[in-house]
């Protein structure tokens, strides 16, 4: 299906700087006050509340006949609106370019391999979504754009800061239930018509998470898994990815000083290797320590001049003299900032790789019964990939008083749209062409659930990683785990005790971890019901969810 009729003429007309250079964004973005130089060089921003974080709700997809049968409408985070809506939206998007002062257009890929590589325009009136787009998204190919995408391009038009006509929307987007009125932003796309609109937020992580779903769509009918992960690759060319949710450790267990990183967040598996999608990190803020993360603390806080260091740094507490307190939480415990991979010192510089010998999924069981690591067949990695474990603790929500129990769809629930085989099955099949081997890696609690075991010391989490990757636990014999059904090590090289590996050891009250283990696996029978139960799966996968 083809563009709205006219909307490649009336974008071409614009008055518009087309692929400024970064440091002309740079500049504009200061010029134009949307955003501040900070002492050591970095850009910093605040938006507000309502543009601190993605808005789920606000976020919707075009829904028509051609393609409704590839997306999981079940999925809470597919929220449909009708094509006549859509063409609201690109109306009043195209209206409110063409009377701005200024427009920036920036023309990049998605993807470092050249082959499936998707071509992405933006348009925005702001220079600071240009420059964060120019961050986040590769340069054009040198080589030009393969056969894949070459003639299917992808265009995003980026309103910021310009709010919805709520009278205009009533009826067709949600109402708002704070203020009780149709919501004024709205992050659509539309699949068949290759176009997406960022209208009213002005958090960048909306124009980011767009083109993740909008690969996440797109890539596997072509034969390439996306994948919501960390890669990085051995001396000897051995790649790992790594997939965990928020505070499982994905980031820092990436950064090995041993190992290459091709990306920390977005990559796509086709038949010939893994490629990053990005050119930039677009990391976490809060509580960031130095000695923790020194690589994402010097590209972010590192002196530099500010026509050239670029970072920005969104929505994190600075205080006038201009030192940030990355632990002060009242914007938001979702400060982001965004710098390019060249800003790190480890990495590959062209993120293309063979095929992983390595999976490694993240949990943070905050329950306190997986064992610290376990290896995953064929079945048991599809539904483990299916259900994307980790636990939420207390504390982090008003009214959560014990650890809840999350479950997001392939590590990335919120942008994975298609129906649940397309990831799965894929996921599968290149398991078992390429000899693929998956763990499973609880950086959770041992001994007990949080508040009276402990956390998993990080020298036994890195040592346990070190002998999957390496493959030293390949041989390694294996006690299936009746509740969860996976693979529990005997022993692992250079581990003293072994018993530490089955988590019912580690407690002192055995009977109090049978019930509260019974309880997790109870947990995940029931989430695999609700969101898998009428979506003809393999049988295999579905023998393989824990039994409460």
């Amino acid at each position: 299906m083809s563009p709205e009729p006219g909307m490649h003429e009336r974008l071409a007309a614009l008055r518009a700087a087309i692929d400024p250079s970064r440091e002309a964004l740079i500049e504009a973005t200061v010029q134009q006050r949307e955003a501040l130089v900070t002492p050591g060089g970095a850009l910093a921003t605040w938006s507000a509340a309502e543009s601190t974080g993605r808005c789920p709700q606000d976020t919707v997809i075009v829904r028509r006949p051609a393609s409704e049968a590839t997306i999981d409408w079940d999925s809470p985070n597919n929220l449909p609106i009708e094509p006549s809506t859509f063409d609201l939206l690109l109306e009043d998007a195209l209206a409110a370019l063409e009377h701005a002062d200024q427009v920036f257009v920036t023309r990049r890929a998605l993807g470092a391999d050249p082959h499936w590589a998707l071509p992405f325009t933006t348009f925005t009136d702001k220079a600071l979504t240009a420059l964060f787009t120019t961050t986040m998204f590769r340069p054009i190919p040198q080589t030009g754009f393969g056969p894949v995408f070459r003639d299917r391009p992808f265009t995003l038009l980026a309103l910021p800061e310009h709010k919805l006509d709520a009278s205009r929307y009533a009826g067709r987007l949600r109402v708002d239930p704070v203020t009780g009125r149709t919501s004024t932003l709205a992050v659509a796309m539309d699949f068949d018509r290759r176009i997406g609109i960022v209208h009213g937020s002005a958090y960048l992580g909306a124009v980011k998470k767009l083109g993740f779903t909008v690969m996440n769509y797109y890539l596997p009918p072509e034969g390439i898994l996306p994948i919501h992960c960390a890669a990085n690759e051995g001396p000897d060319g051995d790649v790992a990815l790594m997939l965990g949710l928020s505070g499982t450790g994905k980031t820092t267990l990436s950064a090995d000083p041993r190992r290459v990183l091709l990306g920390d967040d977005e990559h796509g598996w086709s038949d010939t290797g893994v490629a990053n999608f990005e050119y930039g990190c677009y990391a976490k803020l809060i509580g960031l320590d130095p000695t923790r993360e020194p690589e994402i603390h010097h590209a972010v806080f590192r002196q530099d001049d500010w026509r050239r260091h670029g970072a920005i740094i969104e929505n994190a507490f600075m205080l006038p003299s201009g030192r940030f307190d990355l632990c002060d939480e009242r914007l938001t415990p979702n400060s982001r900032a965004a710098y390019p991979l060249t800003s790190l010192s480890n990495i590959k510089p062209v993120p293309v790789a063979g095929h992983p010998r390595t999976i490694v999924f993240l949990a943070a069981d905050a329950n306190g019964v997986l064992p610290p690591i376990a290896r995953l067949d064929r079945a048991q990695a599809m539904l483990w990939f299916l259900m994307g474990y980790t636990s939420k603790l207390a504390g982090t929500e008003t009214g959560v008083i014990e650890p809840r129990s999350t479950f997001s769809r392939f590590f990335g629930g919120p942008f994975m749209p298609r129906v649940p085989n397309d990831y799965a099955n894929m996921l599968g099949q290149r398991m078992a062409a390429h000899d693929t081997d998956v763990y499973l890696l609880n950086t959770g609690w041992s001994g007990g659930p949080h508040g009276e075991g402990r956390r998993m010391d990080i020298r036994l989490t890195r040592r346990l990683l070190e002998a999957a990757l390496s493959g030293a636990l390949r041989d390694v014999p294996l006690d299936r785990d009746p509740r969860f059904h996976i693979g529990v090590p005997h022993a692992c090289p250079g581990l003293e005790d072994p018993a530490i590996l089955n988590p019912r050891n580690t407690w002192a009250d055995p009977a109090a971890f049978d019930a509260r283990a019974s309880r997790l696996a109870h947990e995940f029978g029931a989430h695999f019901a609700k969101a898998y139960g009428n979506k003809g799966l393999d049988p295999a996968i579905v023998a393989a969810c824990p039994i409460g």
